[in-house]
């Protein structure tokens, strides 16, 4: 039974909901699924954008049949060849053998080396950065978006309509719920945190060529935006694009600190509660995670989040508690810069989990460390809480001055 929705007159989305994935890429967690947002124009010409994930693609196939009537496949336009939305590719030119695929080179050597076997290439119109085509009445414009987040990414803009599918960016973490319009839900509470939790688990190391693709089409007249993931922009455009700029140029969108803490029998993770007490004391606001629980998904939002970053870490096999560890260079992985650092270990005999903290902070570009490195043995004492209060006096004093 095909599943579709009317985007505009000539647009109609014929994606795939997954209600079932707990982990984007089998990593990130998913709180609501995902969906695999693939879109069929009819206008005088029969254009299919993108395809979806493999498990959808017998409803994929009934939704194209569906918008075609009967009708032949002329174009599929291709923005991305990660399996998310490219996996049922070689299905439906089979399918639809007359069908002709617009993509870049990049792109097509990519077809080539997940469906190996198969030769699409005379089949292919091969666009370059800046390409217009006339497809039926719309003339489309290709802008090359190369690493938001793979090489080959482009987006397309209908300068028809004035829609811009974007590819991966503006793309958000969650199924849709009812409307597939984000305009229909509360950006602030329902949507920024899985956009910034999406753009910066999957992007985020990429932000130069974010910020370049987002200048990019800057000079268009974009009335609307469809992404591969998540909800299509049609209102207040300007609020995901701005996003996507601060994270792009990882500014923090808070004046407040994040706390990363590891703990094995609570010592630890007292003395960060303690530093948040400190820290509200001063009026600055403050998050924790737990290093051994938390998503890595939510820590590497958090640290995008926010100015100030505090990493309390017992010691373990003398140096970083594991969890804590893996966090800090996921982190470094994910590109981040221009944060405040601030350090908290502990041990009982021989603290050393800040040598190695230090050391990785040292190495992100544009970041500084805040503050003396607070030494805890054990659980802690009187001159804990008061390292603790000088800790936050010189967090206050960063913030105020930076």
């Amino acid at each position: 039974m095909y599943n579709t929705r009317k985007i505009t007159d000539t647009l109609t989305w014929v994606g795939a909901i997954d209600r079932k994935v707990s982990r984007f890429e089998n990593i990130y967690k998913l709180n609501s699924g995902m969906n695999y947002n693939s879109y069929f124009l009819d206008c005088g010409a029969t254009v299919l954008i993108d395809t979806v994930e493999k498990d959808f693609g017998d409803l994929f196939i009934e939704n194209i049949d569906h918008c075609l009537s009967g009708r032949a496949l002329d174009y599929v336009i291709i923005h991305h060849m990660e399996p998310d939305h490219s996996a049922t590719l070689a299905i439906v030119l089979d399918k639809y053998s007359e069908a002709k695929i617009i993509v870049n080179a990049k792109t097509l050597q990519f077809i080539s080396q997940f469906f190996p076997g198969k030769d699409y290439s005379a089949r292919a119109v091969v666009v370059k950065d800046g390409d217009e085509i006339d497809l039926g009445t719309h003339k489309f414009k290709f802008v090359f978006a190369p690493m938001v987040h793979w090489p080959e990414v482009m987006m397309s803009f209908d300068e028809t309509d004035g829609i811009l599918f974007s590819a991966d960016a503006f793309g958000s973490y969650g199924a849709v719920n009812g409307s597939i319009f984000a305009d229909d839900k509360d950006f602030d509470s329902e949507l920024k945190d899985e956009a910034r939790r999406y753009y910066t688990n999957i992007v985020g190391k990429y932000g130069m060529q974010t910020v370049a693709a987002i200048n990019k089409v800057s000079g268009l007249d974009i009335k609307m935006i469809c992404p591969l993931h998540s909800y299509v922009w049609r209102e207040n455009i300007d609020r995901i694009i701005f996003c996507y700029k601060t994270w792009g140029t990882y500014t923090p969108e808070e004046k407040g600190v994040f706390i990363l803490a590891g703990s094995i029998y609570g010592h630890t993770a007292n003395a960060a509660e303690v530093l948040m007490t400190e820290l509200d004391n001063r009026g600055i606001k403050s998050c924790i995670l737990d290093a051994s629980a938390a998503d890595i998904s939510d820590i590497i939002a958090m640290a995008f989040k926010y100015s100030h970053i505090v990493i309390a870490s017992p010691t373990y096999n003398n140096g970083i508690y594991p969890p804590v560890e893996h966090a800090v260079r996921e982190l470094a992985s994910h590109g981040l810069t221009g944060r405040s650092f601030s350090v908290i270990e502990n041990g009982t005999w021989a603290p050393a989990s800040a040598k190695g903290i230090t050391a990785v902070i040292e190495g992100l570009k544009n970041c500084r460390v805040t503050g003396q490195t607070v030494t805890i043995k054990s659980s802690g004492s009187d001159a804990s809480v008061q390292a603790l209060s000088e800790l936050a006096d010189a967090i206050r004093e960063d913030m105020d001055n930076n």
